[in-house]
């Protein structure tokens, strides 16, 4: 079968797919911001998830903000984001858009495949019933569809698209096995098909709910030995010379899959009767860490007779995790907020963030570089850049407080860590 394939969504997932696609099919990516659009034209890619050589030398793919050009397509993929609201609660709107938008222009045979994250049933309750009210065509008999989660790691340069296994699944077993080949030809490593599309659906949901549980239990192991002033690093250093302990580390949950995920998974359990009292109370925990850690600098700041009214305070990093620009649902903001608060202020330093992405997300302005000394300085994301700052430097006076969330200075310049 030869396929023409339109991505829909050219961030984090979509671009890279789009390109390794482009490897052996001809490729256009849709995405609605017109600047992401313009500046991949240009071989930018700000997630610097691709590089501009690579971009250069694609040669069948293009780019487009105009949901007209896809149409000749007959594979559709959506990579659209799915975030939560300010309840907690699934935010479906971008997935129905972008199925609204495809259906628009879907035809008989062709094939839909989401890899957006959602909960067991979403695609086919939710997704379908969109694309066969805008498309007029009937679900397994004009058209079908597929599920393959995606499985991205933002800022790794070793695990991408083409060498981390893919869960497949179809609408039906014929289905299956076009979505099935398709991920074949890109994913050297295989893939794993799926019996249906809700097990796919719950198979991607789970691998982010299971670490989410697994760091809210080392972060209340952490609430408990900082009451028992025990060093939580070193109690993992112990523990963690059996074999078979888990190397989970404390700290500050975010970004688009774990700190978003289970909820997902929450509110379906919830829709057939079920109150899933272990994952909501995991989540409780970490979302409750960034107030934790700037109330232990308080602390630490009223022990050392510091005045806190006025402090200067400098937090370091901002994004979700280390060496990469990503700042979806980045916990670092808590902790900012939770300072300014008790009357701080604080200059927050991020040499991976956009300034204009995070004043637009977080209405928070960035530093472009440290000019000052300061009261306390928080190392809140373990960018390798932070290992070169000379931290003396970056202190008022010797009482200076040193925080580091992430256990990634050396224990003995720091004054406290997570």
């Amino acid at each position: 079968m030869s396929h023409k394939i339109a991505i829909i969504g050219l961030g984090y997932v979509g671009l890279p797919l789009a390109v390794e696609f482009s490897k052996k099919f001809q490729v256009i990516g849709l995405d609605i911001n017109q600047t992401r659009v313009k500046e991949l034209e240009n071989n930018i890619d700000i997630t610097r998830e691709v590089s501009s050589k690579e971009l250069k030398e694609v040669k069948d793919l293009a780019f487009t903000t105009n949901p007209l050009d896809i149409k000749n397509s007959n594979i559709y993929i959506i990579t659209v984001p799915t975030p939560i609201d300010k309840f907690k609660t699934p935010n479906l709107k971008p997935l129905i858009s972008a199925s609204n938008m495809v259906g628009n222009v879907l035809s008989e045979g062709d094939v839909v495949i989401y890899e957006s994250t959602v909960y067991p049933g979403c695609t086919e309750e939710v997704c379908v019933p969109a694309l066969e009210k805008s498309s007029k065509l009937k679900f397994n008999k004009d058209f079908f569809c597929g599920y393959s989660p995606e499985r991205i790691n933002p800022g790794d340069s070793v695990r991408k698209v083409h060498n981390i296994i893919k869960i497949t699944s179809g609408s039906n077993p014929s289905t299956a096995k076009i979505v099935d080949d398709l991920y074949n030809e890109i994913v050297t490593v295989g893939t794993h098909l799926a019996s249906s599309i809700k097990v796919a659906e719950a198979g991607k949901i789970i691998e982010n709910t299971q670490r989410d549980v697994n760091i809210s239990l080392i972060n209340e192991l952490a609430l408990i030995f900082d009451k028992l002033n025990i060093d939580t690093t070193e109690v993992l250093e112990a523990a963690g010379t059996k074999w078979n302990f888990l190397p989970f580390r404390p700290g500050l949950v975010g970004g688009h899959c774990i700190g978003v995920d289970p909820y997902y998974l929450t509110h379906k359990a919830e829709s057939v009767g079920y109150y899933p009292e272990v994952i909501l109370s995991g989540r409780r925990i970490n979302d409750n860490m960034g107030i934790h850690i700037a109330n232990k600098i308080v602390k630490l700041m009223v022990q050392g007779s510091h005045v806190i009214k006025g402090a200067k305070v400098l937090v370091l990093g901002l994004t979700f995790k280390e060496n990469c620009p990503d700042i979806r649902n980045t916990r670092v903001i808590d902790v900012i907020k939770e300072l300014r608060s008790f009357g701080m202020n604080v200059d927050t330093y991020d040499p991976y963030a956009s300034k204009e992405e995070v004043k637009h997300e977080y209405d928070e302005e960035l530093i472009d570089t440290i000019n000052s000394a300061y009261d306390v300085i928080v190392l809140a994301v373990g960018h390798d850049k932070f290992k070169k700052l000379d931290y003396n430097k970056l202190k008022r006076n010797d009482a200076s407080i040193l925080y580091d969330v992430k256990s990634f200075l050396p224990k003995e310049i720091v004054t406290d860590r997570l």
